[in-house]
């Protein structure tokens, strides 16, 4: 099953999507309520979405994210992309060995969500803008200190995931010792709509799924990869986030970028923050995840900064 959302008359309405054609549910509908008994719940939804007669045309419809979730975490589970990310450092950096001891996570920011065709502004003062192709995974029963076999079957389903990323912002903040935080603040995209867990159980291989993932920029493809080359599984993760904590209904736990799935570990691996350039106003991110489906999101020009005086030292006070 699939469901997606869209806009109408100013007013957000969900729905299955059987083919091209969206059977609508009643206004009012949220999907994350839809979620607290999934996959029980979805079913039912989704015989009464049919039984009610009101349809739309996927053609027709501004399709939104399917959900607002109530938290976000994202995860870094691919190796090629570690390894490649640790080259920032220095050549012949492998990546911290910890980082295949527990599967590492950030909170982002669940009022960043943008829908699978929005327009993506650039984050204020940026001039290193980045995506990030993922795909996450959607609670769909609340739980806390599952095991991973417990957790796979609190998986509602998947949607692919775009971390869009100020990456000046997050080396200023990562020097630090802190973050990534508001290098991560501004969009996520998710979409375009929810793929409930057994639509994809074909696709498993070795507790993973072989589902082919691509970018592209302005039509020309950057990288790909496969979500089979997780090195942790995402009832893992799930596990992981639920230790000595709850998920809950339309929590969103995102995979970690794909190898080769940003402009940034291209940047490293080549030696140049030109090769690909990064983005830039006018320019379309489009991703696309087999079994999936498709998102695609436009680069347009944000606010700019506004300024913050620097802070006050305890040594100016004491002058």
């Amino acid at each position: 099953m699939r469901f997606a959302a869209w806009t109408e008359h100013d007013a957000t309405r969900v729905g299955l999507l059987d083919g091209e054609t969206l059977h609508a549910l009643p206004p009012g509908t949220d999907l994350v309520d839809l979620l607290a008994d999934a996959p029980t719940s979805l079913a039912d939804a989704a015989a009464r979405a049919r039984a009610g007669g009101e349809t739309r045309s996927l053609a027709e419809v501004a399709l939104t994210a399917p959900l607002r979730p109530p938290a976000v975490r994202d995860f870094i589970a691919f190796e090629q992309h570690i390894e490649g990310m640790a080259l920032g450092r220095g050549p012949g950096e492998t990546g911290n060995p910890g980082l295949y001891e527990i599967p590492v996570f950030y909170f982002s920011n669940p009022n960043g969500v943008v829908g699978p065709h929005d327009d993506v502004p650039v984050p204020p003062g940026c001039e290193l803008f980045d995506f990030e192709l993922e795909v996450a995974a959607v609670i769909g029963r609340a739980g806390r200190d599952l095991t991973p076999e417990q957790a796979r079957e609190h998986i509602a389903g998947y949607l692919i995931f775009n971390d869009w990323s100020a990456r000046d912002t997050q080396l200023a903040e990562m020097a630090l010792g802190f973050g990534p935080v508001k290098g991560k603040d501004s969009a996520t995209t998710l979409g375009p709509w929810l793929v409930t867990a057994d639509e994809l159980e074909p696709h498993r291989r070795d507790g993973r799924f072989d589902l082919r993932m691509a970018v592209s920029v302005n039509g020309v493809e950057i990288g790909s990869d496969t979500l089979a080359n997780m090195a942790w599984r995402f009832e893992d993760l799930v596990a992981y986030a639920s230790r000595g904590a709850w998920v809950r209904p339309g929590d969103v736990l995102g995979s970690g970028t794909c190898g080769n799935g940003c402009l940034m570990e291209l940047w490293h691996r080549r030696g140049s923050r030109n090769d690909p350039p990064p983005l830039r106003v006018g320019d379309v991110v489009e991703m696309t995840v087999q079994g999936i489906g498709t998102i695609r999101n436009r680069v347009v020009a944000g606010a700019d900064p506004l300024p913050i005086p620097p802070a006050r030292r305890a040594s100016d006070v004491r002058a």
